[in-house]
């Protein structure tokens, strides 16, 4: 039985969790890839303790 293959990912940008209070820099910046049509979505790093702007890769 195969099993499926994870999906790729594409790190666009890395941003420390130990941001202001009330500053989002992660969330703007996958939300201006996605005004420009890329599929960003922020995810968690906990080993490095950031937030990474990822893109699926085909």
């Amino acid at each position: 039985m195969a099993t499926p293959a994870a999906p790729s990912r594409t790190v666009l940008e890395r941003f420390p969790a130990g941001g202001p209070r009330g500053s989002w820099p992660a969330d703007e910046y996958a939300a201006s890839q996605r005004a420009q049509c890329i599929d960003a979505h922020v995810v968690m790093d906990l080993a490095t303790d950031q937030f990474l702007v990822v893109t699926h890769t085909p």
